[in-house]
């Protein structure tokens, strides 16, 4: 449902308040790092709640993974803290409340007619927000698992870095001296 978009494209590069106000922009969150996007349903949604949960254990493994997360909800700020804090997550959420990447994706939900829901996504980006996958979670077992997300980053990073081998006799060497 990604509009004109697919793996090996380029993500936009837009820029989204988190739940204080302060405004992110996703190359800045990104870095050099993998990233996993979260385009959420919205805040009202119980699904929406678990599949965060459900992140909450995949986020410890990437922070020390290059890997970032981030969650967009089409939301207000108090609406987006309030599901960050429900969760516990630690990650940046960021609140679409005037629905921008909403619609400049196209993936407006017109099942709702209560809220403004967004279709549910996951998009891995490599470096540079370069499409990998995309996970369609309209139903919540399209969402991706942490276990699933792994993968998916495990054959990433072998692909984009195929020299970096942690087995190898320079990187024990190094790991010694560290």
């Amino acid at each position: 449902m990604l509009k004109d978009l697919s793996v090996g494209d380029v993500f936009p590069d837009f820029s989204l308040p988190d739940e204080n106000g302060h405004v992110h922009r996703l190359s800045t969150l990104q870095g050099d790092d993998v990233l996993v996007l979260m385009l959420g349903r919205g805040e009202h949604c119980p699904r929406e709640r678990q599949h965060q949960k459900e992140m909450l254990r995949f986020h410890e493994w990437s922070s020390v993974a290059f890997t970032q997360l981030v969650t967009v909800l089409p939301n207000g700020l108090h609406d987006v803290y309030k599901l960050k804090v429900s969760t516990g997550a630690h990650w940046t959420f960021l609140a679409d409340a005037d629905l921008e990447l909403q619609t400049l994706l196209d993936i407006r939900e017109y099942t709702d007619p209560h809220h403004p829901a967004t279709v549910p996504h996951t998009v891995l980006l490599g470096p540079g927000r370069v499409i990998e996958k995309v996970y369609v979670g309209y139903w919540f077992w399209g969402r991706p698992s942490p276990y699933q997300l792994w993968q998916d980053i495990g054959e990433l990073l072998a692909r984009i870095k195929p020299d970096f081998d942690p087995l190898t006799d320079e990187a024990r060497a190094a790991y010694a001296a560290a």
